[in-house]
């Protein structure tokens, strides 16, 4: 790949991408064809870009990007585990899935900020691995992570709290009456998420 694909000075625009009818991609700042790899390496290099319909003017940035994570998996940099993307399909259509785009946002910046904060400790150490610094690391996400879970939990109700009793149930109706049947599949799916973060904390 030319390194002129690399990406845009600091503090401009994004850079404009066109896609063609015959799925072409044209960089337009560098006036050259491009591949989805050359574009995964700009992301990489810390550049940005957009991408338009050459025809239409149509935004395909989220549907390029979203090509650029398939094709990485399949050259077997596997960085989704099944499991996840399951959890993730499974709120398509569900009535808590607008809070799934900010709740992966917001851990994927926690991430990436002890992500940095590893790299400089590793650079600060002549190599030696901070595992007692990777572990708090470890604690924060998960604990962030916790939070999240709860505030995707129905009505924000904190995970240790007792649950209702048969009395608390609304006048004539029995407790499983009262239970809505999408809160508890939620329910499910939620607590199915927090054992894996679990057992990921658990790992050495």
């Amino acid at each position: 790949m030319s390194s002129s694909t690399s990406g845009q000075p600091g503090g401009t625009k994004p850079v404009v991408v066109k896609k063609y009818a015959n799925r072409r991609l044209y960089n337009t700042a560098t006036s050259s064809y491009v591949t989805l790899d050359d574009l995964a390496t700009m992301i990489k290099q810390g550049g940005d870009f957009v991408v338009h319909d050459a025809k239409t003017g149509e935004d395909l940035t989220r549907s390029v990007l979203t090509q650029i994570i398939v094709e990485q998996e399949q050259k077997g940099q596997n960085l989704l585990p099944i499991s996840f993307l399951r959890q993730l399909i499974s709120f398509y259509g569900d009535s808590m899935q607008f809070l799934v785009p900010g709740y992966l946002e917001q851990a994927m910046i926690a991430f990436a900020r002890n992500q940095e904060q590893m790299r400089k400790n590793l650079r600060a150490t002549f190599g030696i691995f901070p595992f007692g610094q990777f572990e708090e690391m470890g604690k924060q996400n998960m604990a962030l992570f916790e939070q999240a879970l709860k505030m995707l939990s129905p009505y924000g109700r904190d995970a240790k709290e007792p649950a209702e009793t048969p009395q608390s149930a609304p006048e004539g109706k029995s407790a499983p009456e009262a239970e809505d049947p999408r809160l508890k599949r939620l329910e499910a799916q939620i607590e199915a998420l927090r054992e894996q973060l679990d057992a990921l904390g658990r790992k050495p």
